[in-house]
């Protein structure tokens, strides 16, 4: 096994401790588990060009999220930003244990690690490309599930923030989506207005 199927499956066995379950095509899956599988799906679909540093963050973006509850955080926006920043830094330092583990080096080590942290995501290709993903899995895979909690509006506007996120290139991807029904028309209301 490569250094590299090493980590995949170091990242995989730790989401797959993920005590939160998702039931995807009859079977109850780890969430995390699959959050990074279809991360990798997404990501060899849209960019099949992808390095092997960005393929590595793509598989640990979640690494043992459901560790930091977003209700440890205060409600609101400044709890939801703060839980987001801590997350980021949480996912950085365990994917680059796992890294060092295996043999990588420093370098890959820190570039794991800025990809995960999202610097420089305007200037940084692969920090925008790891974006699209992250977007295109929110669209196809939770959208669904996440919009009967909210008002109509309000899933409409994190749509319109979602789609700023996104890079022309992943923003056409997000287009050829085969969406639900409802999925699709609070997409196109957020495209229309």
């Amino acid at each position: 096994m490569s250094r590299f199927d090493a980590v995949i499956a170091a990242f995989d066995a730790a989401n797959a401790a993920d005590p939160n379950r998702m039931r995807v095509a009859g079977l109850d899956l780890p969430k995390e588990l699959y959050y990074g599988q279809r991360m990798t799906h997404f990501l060899m679909a849209t960019y099949p060009d992808a390095s092997e540093a960005l393929q590595l963050a793509a598989r640990c973006q979640h690494i043992r999220r459901w560790e930091s509850p977003r209700t440890d955080y205060p409600e609101g926006r400044v709890g939801y930003l703060k839980w987001r920043t801590d997350l980021k830094h949480f996912h950085a330092r365990v994917a680059g244990e796992i890294l060092q583990a295996a043999g990588y080096d420093a370098a890959m080590v820190e570039r794991v690690g800025q990809l995960l942290r999202k610097e420089r995501l305007k200037q940084d290709a692969d920090v925008q490309r790891l974006e699209d993903i992250a977007c295109l899995v929110f669209l196809e895979d939770h959208l669904g599930e996440f919009a009967p909690r909210y008002d109509s509006e309000k899933v409409v506007d994190i749509i319109r923030k979602t789609w700023k996120k996104m890079s022309a290139e992943g923003q056409q991807a997000a287009l050829a989506l085969d969406l639900p029904p409802a999925a699709a028309e609070l997409v196109g209301r957020a495209l229309a207005g």
